[in-house]
């Protein structure tokens, strides 16, 4: 496996991503699945609160892995707080995982239930001074994850997303994105369940407190398929259809999940 091309085909992808970044096989790894009957309601964990600024948006791009929105934290300008955290957390980027049809895609699964896809919104503690210290620390960064699940309502809310697609097909492709405001995408219950992991990409750094999202957003079988005619490729490489950018469940190792709701 060539040093740092990971993916996720045979070849490179997750079975062997330790070869390269031995933090992969390590004791916080995500994601995971989620047993209710194993969960913890929580009565201390409160609510969250997202305060974005719509003007903090700059790009989308298809880094050939995944489809990511970035966006400005240079400042406390998109925040995170509330819920486990303890301080702001500054919004750098959203990113999605995906299926090559509508019945997977998600990395996370909650009692045996796979989405569509799943939504990354990555936050960072800027008590670290910067991106690259947070991630050397347990509480340095903070993910919302949100489920996509095909049904017959779509919400609106993916489409600015989506039609943006049409401009970064194929990997290496930026496109300008701004005026947007991600907190339309979160569902309207706010509850969540929450544990320590890890990026779920290499190098797999375990300095992740996740917020999932149990109640899943809806997008329709055709939002699905725009996000499928994705290309892993450059513009002048043979179409190969970026799909199936998911990391498989890892070992629990003894941690609890905490529960907001009961």
């Amino acid at each position: 496996m060539a040093q740092s091309v990971w993916g996720y085909d045979s070849d490179n992808g997750p079975e062997r991503w330790h070869e390269n970044y031995p933090l992969a096989k390590g004791d916080k790894q995500s994601p995971i699945e989620i047993n209710s009957k194993d969960v913890q309601h929580d009565n201390s964990l409160g609510a969250w609160h997202a305060s974005y600024d719509p003007g903090a948006a700059k790009t989308i791009l298809n880094n050939g892995r995944t489809c990511r929105v970035v966006f400005d934290d240079t400042f406390d300008r998109s925040v995170l707080r509330g819920g486990p955290l303890t301080g702001a957390y500054r919004l750098r980027q959203l990113h999605l995982h995906w299926g090559s049809s509508d019945d997977h895609g998600s990395e996370h699964v909650i009692d045996g239930v796979k989405y569509a896809a799943e939504l990354h919104m990555v936050h960072w503690n800027p008590k670290h001074g910067n991106f690259a210290g947070a991630l050397k620390q347990p509480d340095g960064v903070a993910v919302v994850g949100i489920f996509l699940k095909v049904g017959k309502t779509p919400k609106p809310e993916m489409k600015r997303i989506l039609t943006a697609i049409d401009n970064i097909k194929t990997k290496g492709k930026e496109a300008p994105f701004q005026h947007f405001d991600p907190s339309i995408l979160f569902p309207k219950s706010r509850d969540y369940w929450t544990y320590h992991g890890s990026f779920t990409t290499p190098p797999c750094e375990e300095c992740i407190t996740w917020i999932l999202l149990r109640e899943p957003i809806e997008v329709s079988s055709d939002q699905m398929a725009k996000l499928r005619s994705l290309s892993k490729g450059g513009e002048n490489e043979p179409v190969n259809p970026l799909v199936d950018n998911w990391r498989p469940p890892q070992p629990v190792k003894g941690r609890i999940v905490r529960a907001s709701f009961k």
